[in-house]
């Protein structure tokens, strides 16, 4: 196995052996009590509050060690942050026995080691809050150096590691060097928080519904096929979970909601992951109306919560999510980025409209798909305020409810933010025979070649022939919301771990 480590790599591994021979355990047992947290003492610590400090017992990973011969000076980082270690020989190794100091701190320890340590604060001579250690114990010894990043002082990192391909394949490694990479996390979770709160200080109710589905319904998307082997059929990882709320709807809730990871079969960029987060919640007798007002208000609270100000910076732009939103239909907007009207046009219509701006599209796509392609080309990167796109035409959106007063169209909207769909609404279809044709349309679509076009969910339009209320639904993309909310230029800078290509590893 050594051919394939570094020269560090066998270093550690000969530490860690001299550490057992020693009598060392370098993986004790897991319970350390620890009582106190770095950033609490650096915060709280003072001439006042020192009594509160006389014993301290904490933990971490070892970020620096400066020798200084019978005094080290070690910092560890925490959850909370880093804090400095005073480590005296003599406090720590009693006077007969000096053993432990020379097998483990003065030539046993590495950066990335954890120890735990007991002692008392006090401020040195420099004025840096410390930990005068009083005892030390090896929890983890490192068998991997951590990358070398540029630090400061005070320890805190200041030049990050940057390479994609390191800090996506190794998160574990990438949350220990680079510490704005866990706040991005920790703010991500206060955002879905922050969502739960508002939805269910409203009265919604969370649920779980199926992630492996019988049909893969509830969107235009290429599924993920597995095989039940109990079974002996095929199983879909669900692209959505909207025909599944929509039966707690017919079921008698008012109002569902759910994280829903979802997992689609098509293209990997900086925007698109195979597997994402979506939320999904469906409410009885409203409207896309309700719904866009009920949106704004969200997004307004969540940039709040996250900023203190509903003005957020998306790469170089100051985006408002003061609302209310500014709303075009989808044909107003394809006007008023192309000066072309396709609101009376036919597939023909289209396919040459289409030729016209120079936009390729596939044979065996239909009018719903050839618009799609129409504003995705032209206008959707136009709309970096915050922009309700509404009113589409009926073949874009085969589970939508007509528009009370619009031929031809649904009650649907997109919500677009710095050129890109954050959410996807509608005023629900409930009419089951009307649903029944919709999904007849996508058969033939399928039928064409579309394999993006939907199922017969035929227990679903069972459900709906019991009668679901006048609904209005809504999905909302987690990871690209929190893109911009947190000013992450990629979807994999707020995944914990992406989708990637498979690493191939060197055989041992």
């Amino acid at each position: 196995m050594s051919q394939y480590l570094s020269e560090q790599e066998i270093i550690r591994r000969d530490k860690l052996k001299k550490l057992q021979e020693a009598g060392i355990n370098p993986y004790p047992a897991p319970l350390f009590p620890v009582t106190h947290y770095s950033a609490d003492i650096k915060s709280k610590f003072s001439e006042e509050t020192k009594d509160q400090f006389a014993a301290v017992c904490v933990a971490g990973r070892i970020m620096s060690i400066n020798d200084k011969g019978k005094v080290f000076f070690i910092k560890i980082q925490d959850s909370k942050g880093i804090i400095q270690l005073y480590v005296k020989r003599d406090d720590i190794c009693p006077e007969e026995d000096k053993s432990f100091w020379d097998n483990v701190v003065k030539h046993g320890l590495d950066l990335g080691d954890i120890i735990g340590v007991t002692g008392f604060v006090f401020i040195t001579k420099t004025g840096e809050t410390s930990i005068h250690t009083q005892t030390l114990t090896l929890l983890t010894k490192s068998l991997k150096p951590l990358p070398v990043v540029k630090r400061d002082e005070e320890g805190h990192v200041f030049d990050e590691v940057t390479d994609p391909e390191f800090r996506y394949r190794q998160r574990y490694a990438d949350l220990i060097i680079n510490p704005s990479v866990k706040e991005t996390f920790a703010k991500r979770t206060k955002l879905v928080n922050t969502i739960r709160e508002f939805l269910n200080e409203r009265g919604a109710l969370e649920v779980d519904t199926p992630v492996l589905q019988s049909i893969p319904g509830g969107a235009a998307a290429r599924p993920f096929i597995t095989h039940h082997n109990a079974l002996d059929v095929p199983f879909y990882l669900r692209i959505a979970n909207e025909l599944y709320l929509k039966r707690l709807i017919v079921g008698g809730f008012d109002w569902v909601y759910e994280f829903s990871r979802n997992f689609r079969n098509e293209g990997m960029d900086r925007t698109h992951n195979p597997e994402f987060t979506i939320l999904e919640w469906y409410t009885a007798y409203k409207d896309y109306y309700w719904m866009m007002e009920t949106t704004e208000q969200l997004f307004e609270k969540a940039a709040i919560a996250l900023h203190g100000t509903t003005d957020v910076t998306i790469g170089e732009t100051l985006v408002s999510f003061k609302a209310p939103f500014k709303r075009i239909s989808i044909f107003d907007a394809i006007k008023e980025n192309t000066g072309i009207d396709i609101s009376d046009k036919d597939e023909t219509g289209l396919r040459e409209v289409c030729k016209q701006l120079h936009i390729d599209v596939a044979p065996n796509i239909g009018k719903g798909k050839l618009i799609d392609e129409i504003f995705g080309a032209t206008s959707e990167h136009k709309y970096v305020q915050p922009t309700f796109i509404i009113d589409y035409p009926v073949e874009m959106s085969p589970l939508t409810k007509k528009h009370r007063s619009k031929a031809g169209l649904v009650e649907r909207f997109e919500l677009m933010i710095n050129g890109k769909e954050i959410a996807n609404a509608y005023s629900e279809l409930n009419d089951p025979i009307d649903q029944r044709e919709r999904f007849e349309e996508q058969v033939k679509l399928m039928e064409r070649g579309d394999d993006e076009a939907m199922f017969i969910d035929n227990d679903f339009l069972r459900a709906l022939e019991y009668g679901m209320p006048p609904t209005s639904g809504i999905g909302i993309g987690i990871d690209r919301l929190c893109m911009m909310l947190l000013n992450q230029a990629s979807i994999q800078d707020v995944l914990l771990f992406p989708q990637m290509r498979p690493e191939k590893f060197e055989e041992e």
